[in-house]
């Protein structure tokens, strides 16, 4: 296994990180936005107050895309379980 191998497995982790991560984080940003623009129009500083919105906002993105982001990992790891082989030599 040369160094090459190695930084294209690493870039491949790195692409599917970001690509399970990014609705999650994405939606969690938008809504935290829209609730601070609500407290400053409002001037109500209450911390507890954007919490359950993001809260349910990433459970809804983890219900709806959950399906997806589990088959992206499941594809993920299983070719780097067929892989191994090759990997050894």
């Amino acid at each position: 296994m040369d160094i090459e191998t190695i930084v294209g497995i690493g870039q491949q982790a790195l692409e599917v990180t970001i690509l399970l991560a990014a609705p999650v984080m994405g939606a969690s940003m938008v809504v935290g936005l829209v609730i601070s623009m609500f407290q400053a129009a409002t001037q109500i500083n209450e911390q507890t107050l954007s919490f359950v919105p993001k809260l349910l906002t990433i459970a809804l993105v983890l219900a709806f895309g959950g399906k997806w982001m589990l088959n992206v990992i499941v594809t993920f790891t299983l070719n780097l379980y067929d892989n191994i082989p090759s990997l050894i030599q």
